[in-house]
């Protein structure tokens, strides 16, 4: 890899900071073959949470491998595949060892088939991190899809302080497929009757980042502004317009939440130069 690769991002990680990134990458074989490697071997990532993998546990720990030949960097890969085939799944790749690992929200549920995993890491104070990579159902409107998106974030609900309260710090990432407010979506008037900026799956947010106890990492660090989005779709110009949706979150507990620095969302330069239709979220946290 050279200096002049399009995928390059500069942005130089500071002393004593663990960067950790999460990004639905839309299947990992596709992403792979048309840049993901490149972006990673650059990044200096420490933990890194992927969704809709859409690949068994070989496949991906093969591809990761071969992202990896060009730095060396041996990854942790812990994954969860969806029971069918090509279909969600959701990872979480580290350079540490986590000390354990869970798949499915609390006891789990059959609508979090690939779509929820946790790994426990041990911080340099003695404290427990929790690293969550969960990817929320896209829905649709007046079908099943819609019901199964609800009971998910239901879910969600209802586990979210219990995971809380069993470890010292709690790091929610993932695809959550909700644009929270209305600063989180390009076209969001054209939206409010749509699956992703439904009122009822929007008061779920409210509650996550109220009674739930959570900080919307990217949004505190932003401020009150327009995105940064994180999802395009692939139709039309909306890439190029910036028409886009900040559906990507980092949910932490309030004390990791203090710890975040420099959030970056790595947009692609050029269309051309896209590896997924979401892109990644990278914050750095001064953890102990």
């Amino acid at each position: 890899m050279t200096e002049t690769s399009p995928h390059v991002i500069t942005d130089p990680k500071g002393e004593g900071l663990t960067r950790i990134a999460s990004v639905n990458v839309n299947g990992i074989r596709a992403a792979q073959r048309k840049g993901m490697g490149e972006w990673l071997a650059e990044r200096e990532i420490d933990i890194l949470a992927l969704q809709e993998v859409r690949a068994d546990g070989a496949t991906l720990t093969k591809l990761v491998q071969q992202m990896a030949e060009s730095t060396g960097d041996v990854w942790h890969i812990h994954e969860h595949e969806a029971s069918q085939k090509g279909r969600a799944g959701v990872a979480i790749l580290s350079k540490r060892a986590p000390l354990a690992t869970r798949t499915g929200i609390g006891e789990g549920h059959p609508e979090d088939d690939g779509r929820w995993i946790e790994a426990d890491y041990e911080l340099g104070d003695g404290t427990s991190l929790t690293v969550v990579s969960v990817y929320v159902h896209s829905g649709e409107v007046g079908t099943e899809r819609q019901e199964h998106k609800m009971r998910f974030l239901q879910y969600m609900l209802e586990y979210l302080p219990q995971l809380a309260e069993r470890t010292d710090h709690v790091l929610v990432m993932g695809d959550l497929n909700v644009g929270h407010r209305e600063f989180d979506i390009k076209n969001w008037k054209g939206n409010v009757k749509n699956s992703g900026f439904l009122p009822e799956e929007r008061a779920y947010f409210d509650k996550y980042f109220g009674e739930a106890g959570y900080v919307d990492v990217a949004r505190r660090l932003a401020g009150e502004v327009d995105g940064p989005y994180t999802w395009w779709s692939y139709r039309g110009k909306a890439f190029d317009n910036d028409t886009g949706w900040r559906i990507d979150y980092h949910m932490a507990t309030p004390a990791l939440a203090e710890l975040a620095t420099n959030p970056k969302v790595d947009r692609a330069a050029d269309y051309s130069l896209r590896w997924s239709d979401h892109a990644p979220l990278v914050i750095d946290y001064k953890l102990p």
